[in-house]
């Protein structure tokens, strides 16, 4: 899978050191939202995760710390659903905030943060 591009001016992943953090990443495929709701677009929403994470030498295991912004926070029991099977065991720690308003009418954006040092313990 093709890297995500950003929909802005800003880059969609940078290393810092140790750490790798991505924006807050949309349910984004080709450009456009994935239609399904807030389970699709909680489901892209990882895949561009791990694209960009194995792009800077990391993975989903290393995420340490999630934000999740939600449109509708009655959409939280779904996210939550897809956020859990999708990381499978591992807990990062994670805020969500809800009622706000993102591009391109997404329903769901989650940023992660990654630890991911070049020698691993």
């Amino acid at each position: 899978m093709a890297a995500p591009v950003a929909v802005g001016p800003y880059s969609p992943a940078l290393r810092a050191g140790e750490w790798v953090i991505l924006s807050g990443q949309l349910g984004l495929a080709d450009g456009k939202l994935v239609d399904g709701g807030v389970p699709a677009q909680v489901r892209q929403i990882f895949e561009n995760a791990r694209t960009l994470l194995t792009a800077n030498e990391a993975e989903l295991l290393q995420v340490v710390k999630c934000t999740v912004f939600l449109a509708d926070m009655a959409d939280f029991a779904a996210m939550n659903e897809v956020f859990v099977a999708e990381f499978n065991g591992h807990r990062p720690t994670r805020s969500t905030v809800g009622n706000v308003t993102m591009a391109l009418g997404a329903t769901v954006e989650i940023e992660f943060w990654a630890y991911a040092p070049a020698e691993r313990p």
